[in-house]
């Protein structure tokens, strides 16, 4: 997600939280795992403008492109039961929940008890902005805070992750932060999301990623480049996803989103990921 708009929703789902889609299933998709496999779903951080103006019709819509779950990116001012309701209502189920950096800092259990209401099974740390990444010292922060919830959202049958960005591989004097993040949070604790666009929009390999560090990567987004290095639809960019789903068991994939940071036609970038997922394999 870029910063301005990013800047924008943290402050949105702030107040939201204080206040996959089982590819329904690219059947061709999770064939060779007996339907067992990884389900498909998208961020509706991608519908967010649409949200904003009603929550309810957004999810039937987003329901009719063939996705069934969903991943959140604040409540839009709803409470989590009201929020819950829509999404039964729509046939939808949301196993992951984008949280900003407070909602780990103060009252972790709020944000456990909303989760366990909305049925998440992973909480994410989505974002960390610019100016609280002026050290090192965030990362390390960063690292010690999600062992700690980590640990107590396992009581409770959750998961906590952390999403990338582009600047956790950048090579800083401390070192790599993503490398930190990974190599000082407990792997039985802590997994992560990795945003495929932005790992290769800096020429991270995701499949090298996932074969240095097997089985932490349950949660992808599933998002294109452009030629020019700009975000796409799924499907419509230069990114060679069947080369990086034949590595899906590696990865530990359990749940992929489709995302698109910038789109003005969210429900058509929806139903164009959910055409290119359908052509692409998972390995048995």
């Amino acid at each position: 997600m870029q910063e301005l708009s990013r800047r924008q929703w943290l402050k949105l789902a702030a107040g939201a939280t204080a206040g996959a889609c089982a590819l329904a299933s690219p059947l061709r998709l999770l064939a060779q795992s007996g339907n067992r496999g990884p389900s498909f779903g998208v961020q509706l951080y991608t519908a967010r403008a649409l949200m904003e103006k009603n929550v309810a019709k957004t999810l039937a819509k987003t329901a009719k492109t063939g996705f069934k779950e969903v991943e959140l990116a604040g409540l839009f001012d709803n409470a989590p039961k009201e929020f819950k309701k829509m999404l039964d209502d729509a046939g939808l189920t949301a196993p992951s929940s984008h949280i900003p950096l407070q909602g780990f800092e103060k009252d972790f259990g709020k944000t456990l008890e909303t989760a366990l209401t909305l049925g998440n099974k992973y909480i994410v740390l989505p974002y960390i902005m610019p100016e609280q990444r002026q050290s090192f010292d965030i990362y390390k922060h960063v690292a010690d805070l999600l062992n700690t919830c980590g640990e107590q959202a396992k009581q409770a049958g959750i998961t906590v992750a952390y999403h990338n960005h582009d600047f956790e591989f950048e090579q800083l004097a401390e070192g790599q932060p993503m490398a930190f993040l990974l190599n000082n949070t407990d792997k039985d604790l802590v997994q992560f999301e990795l945003d495929l666009y932005w790992a290769s929009k800096v020429n991270q390999d995701p499949v090298a990623i996932f074969k240095q560090h097997p089985g932490r990567f349950p949660l992808w987004h599933v998002k294109d480049m452009a030629k020019d290095g700009s975000i796409a639809n799924v499907g419509e960019g230069t990114i060679d996803f069947q080369r990086i789903f034949d590595a899906a068991n590696v990865a530990g994939l359990r749940h992929g989103f489709i995302e698109h940071d910038s789109t003005k036609k969210p429900i058509a970038t929806f139903k164009r990921g959910y055409k290119t997922l359908q052509t692409l394999q998972l390995p048995s």
